[in-house]
């Protein structure tokens, strides 16, 4: 007789069991603690669950983890799901495909998935996701600072240097696990810019950039930003075009990983890394 397989959503009681979950079967770099952090988002929402789950006879076999968020984009108010952790145990393959089902019918608006593996790639683009352009310039930091740009860091003096859409932002994710916030102050005016530590080749001396606040200011300021890197222990900027806006000099281009979206009356341009796994999870 085949054993049941239930689906039921993830819920706060649940995570401790989810996360060991996680750190056993997708990444053991992260503690069991430390993915039952990540997957609590920094910022407010109304969505009671954190992705869904699968048990054959009350055992855990599959996990969809997902972070949403209550955002306008494109113009309105628009609920996003963004498609996070997916692992399943062998053998429960077609099973797994429950857990994606479920959240494409969560009644979200917009659907990102920002770290998909290389399987998971073509089952999105199956069902009506879009990439995103992820031209990277990848950029050396080097030791250079100018005059006229100071590096802020203090997260007391960035909450009071940003306005307006920056300083939403910046209060829904101080606390998140996989990001790092400073301000660019040039010429007295702040840029603010949001990045993560990034392993390639397993070696974690890269920093990619999850959110430019002035992309015209951060031109101005990217090499003192490339020297507070470099002295952190990142020698290499990743710089997403689509995040800074342009190419950024002293680089060379690459095609960065994939990066998807599903959503009705939503661009590519509409799209960003926030509120995600990109900010919560630090792999």
């Amino acid at each position: 007789m085949t054993t049941p397989v239930r689906l039921s959503p993830v819920d706060d009681d649940s995570l401790p069991e989810i996360a060991r979950f996680l750190h056993e079967n997708l990444n053991s770099g992260l503690s069991a603690d430390d993915w039952a952090r990540a997957l609590v988002p920094s910022w407010r929402t109304a969505e009671p669950t954190h992705g869904y789950c699968l048990r054959a006879d009350g055992v855990l076999v599959g996990v969809y983890a997902a972070f949403f968020s209550e955002r306008v984009v494109a113009g309105r108010e628009r609920r996003v799901c963004n498609l996070a952790a997916w692992c399943v145990l062998d053998g429960y393959g077609a099973q797994g495909l429950r857990l994606l089902r479920a959240l494409l019918s969560s009644g979200a608006e917009l659907f990102t998935d920002l770290s998909p593996s290389g399987s998971v790639v073509p089952i999105d683009l199956r069902l009506g996701f879009q990439r995103l352009d992820t031209t990277t310039d990848v950029r050396p930091n080097l030791p250079l600072w100018r005059r006229r740009v100071t590096v802020v860091t203090d997260q007391g003096r960035i909450a009071g240097l940003l306005t307006g859409r920056d300083a939403e932002i910046f209060r829904d994710h101080a606390g998140a696990a996989a990001v790092r916030h400073v301000v660019l102050l040039v010429d007295d005016r702040p840029c603010y810019v949001m990045y993560r530590r990034v392993r390639r080749k397993r070696l974690p001396l890269f920093a990619a950039l999850v959110h430019v606040g002035d992309t015209a200011l951060f031109l101005r300021g990217v090499g003192p930003l490339g020297a507070h890197l470099l002295v952190r222990g990142m020698p290499v900027l990743l710089a997403e075009r689509r995040i800074v806006g342009g190419p950024v000099g002293l680089s060379r281009t690459v095609m960065g990983r994939p990066k998807l979206f599903r959503g009705a009356d939503v661009e590519a341009g509409d799209v960003d890394d926030l509120y995600s796994e990109i900010t919560s999870v630090p792999w």
